[in-house]
């Protein structure tokens, strides 16, 4: 599984920003995918995923400001998972990384692309 992340960039508080992860390869075998972020001299932590049925979790942080989408069927040889940024904080400031989970089991990153909110 491959997955390739974009969309970081710099944005001022309350403004918005869309990031996009291409994933491709063997999808037959990921039940969960999702996004995370990792904030300078801070551990990574989960911002939100999605499973193939559907269901999304968000962590309270986020909660009414970040939503996760998928473009496809996750089992798709090739889809697109979107998280939708608003009303961003300075705190949201961090690398964000696309994650899958695999029944294998296995789990793959993306290469994280920077978002940066200045205050």
């Amino acid at each position: 599984v491959q997955l390739q992340a974009s969309g970081g960039g710099l944005v001022q508080a309350g403004g918005s920003l869309r990031l996009s992860c291409a994933a491709s390869g063997n999808m037959e075998t990921v039940y969960r995918m999702g996004w995370y972020r990792q904030a300078p001299g801070k551990l990574r932590e989960s911002v939100a995923n999605i499973t193939n049925g559907g269901s999304k979790i968000y962590a309270e942080f986020v909660k009414g400001r970040f939503t996760i989408s998928i473009d496809s069927a996750m089992d798709s040889a090739k889809n697109t998972l979107t998280l939708q940024m608003n009303s961003l904080k300075s705190e949201d400031t961090a690398v964000y990384y696309c994650n899958a989970n695999s029944y294998v089991p296995e789990t793959y990153w993306g290469q994280g692309t920077l978002v940066t909110v200045s205050s």
